[in-house]
């Protein structure tokens, strides 16, 4: 399963992690099992991402931080898309990501 494209549609915002926005499907907070979506216009499925760091590695301009998720099933670190306002569109995270975790969208960039 890959990370949906119109979450903006079928998710809500349920709070701000380091400057960018958190969506979950059922507007319930997030918990240790279900982090939810992380950032907007650079966004990561935590629920997906299997903390692999393809994404840390191969982006140019560093949009990618770890971060801490302890007592997740899939990993305790994820990609958290900390810089995403620094993101250039190159889509490397998106081709390398070996889940689909990772959904970046020019036309977000504004509503980040």
């Amino acid at each position: 399963m890959a990370i949906d494209p119109e979450f903006e549609t079928n998710y809500e915002e349920v709070e701000r992690h380091e400057g960018h926005r958190v969506w979950t499907p059922d507007g319930e907070e997030t918990t240790a099992e279900t982090e939810g979506i992380h950032g907007t216009h650079v966004a990561v499925d935590f629920d997906i991402c299997i903390a692999d760091g393809a994404c840390l590695e191969d982006c140019p301009v560093d949009v990618f931080e770890w971060v801490d998720t302890p007592e997740h099933p899939e990993s305790e670190i994820k990609a958290d898309p900390t810089y995403e306002d620094q993101c250039i569109d190159c889509m490397l995270c998106v081709d390398v990501c070996p889940v689909d975790a990772i959904d970046v969208d020019p036309g977000r960039a504004g509503r980040i």
